[in-house]
């Protein structure tokens, strides 16, 4: 009958020692390579994620979807990535994977929110009622859509902040794509005098808006009187544009109402206020 070494008692702190050093060694070479593991892993799911991006893109697949794909398959490929270093590690993956399992239906009762986000991005990229690239207003925030995540929606407003949108929000909100149409309207109005003339203003600013770039031809321009105030008629004027070309066809436009309608000598309107005084005030002031 032969005896195990590592049953053999230590005699000496030498022993002890060597014991300690071995150990050291063995957890030393364990960790090293499953961080060797792990950063080749993280490299190779970097590849396959490029690869699988430029395949789709070869098959003119949607860019929201392309994005969504990506995201889904890094996140598989990661906890696959884990368990496997787990496993290296001398981890039960079967019991790991019990645990998570379990884990996971207590963390999702817990975060009901995520899936919930989870759910509704799915639908978002299914539904297809915006894509990358649109100029939307969702969950109350308008702006360029960057990205449609597993949980969040990436929008990039006016003024170029970042902003990120829970899915379940955005589904559940709301949803103006301004992109989705050829044209869009510009609403812009002009204060005339009680005594302008109304048709010559109408055509100068028709004549205006003809010359603004990017202002289509069909539908055309509208210039028509929309209210009355106490200074005088108020003209809508409406060009019609591309969602791309909208902020530079307002400001043109503003400038155009301003510019063209002064040359033409239509005087600033003055508000007209009736002003009642006692006799005796009247009297007095006389």
């Amino acid at each position: 009958m032969f005896l195990d070494p590592e049953t053999i008692p230590l005699k000496n702190g030498a022993d002890l020692m060597a014991k300690v050093q071995t150990t050291a060694y063995d957890v030393g070479l364990k960790l090293l390579g499953a961080l060797a593991i792990w950063v080749v892993g993280s490299w190779a799911i970097g590849i396959i994620d490029k690869i699988v991006g430029r395949s789709l893109k070869a098959r003119k697949i949607e860019e929201t979807l392309i994005r969504y794909v990506s995201a889904a398959l890094t996140a598989m490929l990661k906890i696959a990535l884990a368990i496997g270093v787990l496993g290296y590690l001398g981890v039960q993956t079967t019991t790991f994977a019990a645990l998570l399992g379990a884990a996971g239906v207590a963390i999702g009762m817990a975060w009901s929110g995520l899936l919930a986000h989870f759910a509704a991005g799915a639908f978002l990229v299914v539904l297809r009622p915006f894509k990358v690239g649109d100029f939307v207003e969702i969950g109350g925030v308008t702006g360029t859509v960057e990205e449609v995540g597993l949980f969040v929606t990436k929008v990039n407003t006016p003024d170029n902040v970042l902003t990120m949108i829970g899915n379940s929000k955005v589904f559940a909100d709301t949803i103006k794509n301004y992109s989705s149409n050829k044209f869009r309207r510009v609403d812009l109005t002009a204060q005339l005098d009680h005594g302008a003339d109304v048709a010559k203003a109408t055509a100068i600013l028709k004549e205006a808006m003809s010359k603004i770039p990017n202002v289509v031809t069909e539908p055309k321009p509208d210039v028509e009187i929309v209210t009355f105030t106490l200074a005088g008629p108020v003209l809508a004027v409406r060009p019609y544009c591309h969602t791309d070309h909208y902020w530079q066809v307002y400001f043109e436009t503003n400038a155009a109402i301003r510019n063209e309608l002064g040359k033409a000598g239509f005087s600033v309107p003055q508000q007209h206020l009736a002003v009642e005084t006692s006799a005796k005030e009247a009297a007095k002031a006389a």
